[in-house]
């Protein structure tokens, strides 16, 4: 996957379309809550931390810290740092934290992203503590026909499609001694109404739109628009997997 590059522009429209109101993200804070047990005082590794959305819902969830990893700029300066958030550049395969410093690691929407799975795996050992969970929030192929993007762009399944597997992670992984406990089909509601998503999207923000030509594009959202004429007050709901290693 080619590497993605933001001006500020850009990082200001990645936030607003693409970070998940919190109100819809009820199952995942119940899911990592039993998985990761996470409790006050304790430090999550969030890698690709984007522009910092679940980095302040993992503070304000479970009164953790939090060490932002972002390696694009535009994105890192709006991250909200401070108050427990700190905001470093850097990327998966070389982490800029100390060795066992972190009680949990999270990854979202981030493995696509990654040159060489095994040496973010390795870099992971390092930085978490003993027994600590890698929470990976993420679209895998042929586990993605729930996704909106997959339901109304069906051209997108050809980019998830190069996406690396829920296989090909555990075998990465698996080199630095991790191994899958849980994966998870979680659901996410990204607006209130299919019309209203219709109205957020932005396509220069997410790497499998872009993919799209114009026709498949537009031919997108008048699918959004006709269903969401056909039931106005159906929810924006879509549907990612959550992989837990330890």
């Amino acid at each position: 996957m080619p590497e993605t590059s933001y001006d500020a522009e850009a990082a200001a429209a990645y936030r607003e379309a693409r970070e998940v109101p919190r109100e819809g993200l009820a199952s995942w804070r119940q899911a990592v809550a039993e998985e990761a047990g996470l409790a006050a005082g304790m430090t999550v590794l969030d890698v690709g931390a984007g522009t910092g959305g679940f980095a302040a819902a993992f503070r304000d969830w479970f009164g953790v810290s939090v060490l932002a990893v972002e390696p694009a700029a535009a994105m890192r300066a709006l991250i909200p740092a401070g108050g427990g958030i700190r905001a470093l550049d850097g990327r998966a395969e070389a982490l800029p934290v100390p060795d066992a410093c972190a009680d949990a690691a999270w990854l979202g929407s981030v493995m696509h992203h990654i040159g060489d799975l095994e040496a973010a795996a390795r870099e992971l050992r390092r930085a978490l503590r003993p027994g600590a969970p890698v929470l990976i929030r993420n679209t895998f192929p042929g586990r993605g026909e729930r996704d909106l993007r997959v339901r109304f762009f069906p051209e997108t399944a050809d980019s998830v499609a190069g996406y690396p597997t829920v296989e090909q992670v555990e075998a990465a992984f698996g080199t630095a001694g991790f191994r899958r406990t849980a994966l998870h089909s979680l659901p996410q509601e990204s607006a209130p109404t299919l019309a209203a998503y219709a109205d957020r999207i932005r396509r220069d923000t997410d790497t499998k739109l872009r993919a799209l030509s114009d026709d498949a594009y537009a031919r997108g959202l008048a699918r959004i628009r006709e269903a969401a004429a056909a039931d106005p007050g159906e929810p924006a709901i879509s549907w990612m997997d959550l992989l837990i290693l330890r």
